[in-house]
């Protein structure tokens, strides 16, 4: 009788990259490592140690709305080069390889969705675009969003996943503060409702805008919340600072947040609420 073999692509010893880095489908957190049917699967969380991988906002749609619900909008609107900003590259040409990598326009996809059928309005964050940064068309297709669920009377569900403004639009990218935080004040006006979703890392300016503004605030477990990272804050004030400074388990313990969700309950938990949030009261 042969001798029987292990097939398991769960194991320690995981594999690298090209370049030596770990293999973008290997657990930070327990080095077990998958194929992408098996995290899939599992909406790209490690059954083992519960660690969420990041997720692009495609996949995220599709992981949260009822199937063929979905109607994206205003998938034309593009970023300019209004400071003609050069750094070690022109901005139009990180702008165009980012569209390449995420099949992406911006950093944000809006659109008409359902969830466990109820109507809602959604804004989802792809990190993979420039970092999730914020510029110009993002607040623009925010407050799109803003103005689509207010005539629909549907709630907006926003899920954000962001290393905050975009430095190469400089001013006009911090302009959007205010902006977004202008239009979710309009869909509160309009008696609408803000569902907001914080995914790894939520910061800088839209944790300080529109992310921070949702009548009901979830994150996932583990994520990042925090205006700056641990890593320069400590550096700046010279204090030892805790192991959770930061991250959604800190922010809820301050109140900052109203709950914290893992990926698989999202899709029922954000159906509960628009239940509860019916005509977008």
């Amino acid at each position: 009788m042969s001798e029987r073999i292990d097939v398991s692509v769960e194991h320690k010893h995981a594999p690298t990259d090209d370049g030596g880095r770990p293999h973008p489908n290997t657990c930070p957190k327990c080095d077990s490592h998958y194929r992408d049917d098996e995290l899939e699967q599992h909406l790209n969380v490690c059954p083992h140690c519960g660690h969420h991988f990041p997720v692009h906002a495609r996949e995220r749609i599709r992981q949260l709305v009822d199937e063929d619900s979905f109607a994206e909008e205003a998938a034309e609107l593009r970023s300019d080069d209004p400071l003609d900003f050069f750094d070690l590259r022109p901005y139009p040409e990180r702008l165009a390889e980012a569209e390449l990598a995420t099949g992406l326009g911006e950093a944000m996809v809006i659109g008409r969705a359902a969830i466990e059928n109820r109507p809602c309005q959604l804004a989802v964050m792809e990190f993979g675009f420039m970092g999730g940064s914020m510029g110009r068309v993002v607040g623009e297709k925010f407050a799109r969003a803003c103005d689509g669920a207010a005539e629909r009377g549907v709630p907006l569900v926003s899920v954000t996943t962001t290393g905050g403004a975009r430095m190469q639009e400089g001013i006009l990218s911090l302009m959007q503060l205010p902006k977004t935080v202008c239009a979710v004040e309009d869909l509160h006006d309009a008696g609408g409702t803000l569902i907001s979703v914080m995914a790894h890392p939520t910061t800088a300016g839209v944790l300080a805008s529109f992310a921070s503004l949702g009548d009901v605030i979830v994150a996932e477990p583990g994520a990042l919340l925090s205006f700056t990272g641990p890593r320069v804050v400590q550096q700046t004030t010279r204090e030892k600072l805790p192991d959770d400074f930061g991250l959604a388990e800190s922010n809820y313990r301050h109140g900052h947040v109203d709950a914290i969700v893992p990926r698989p309950e999202l899709r029922p938990t954000l159906g509960r609420l628009l239940r509860l949030f019916a005509n977008g009261t």
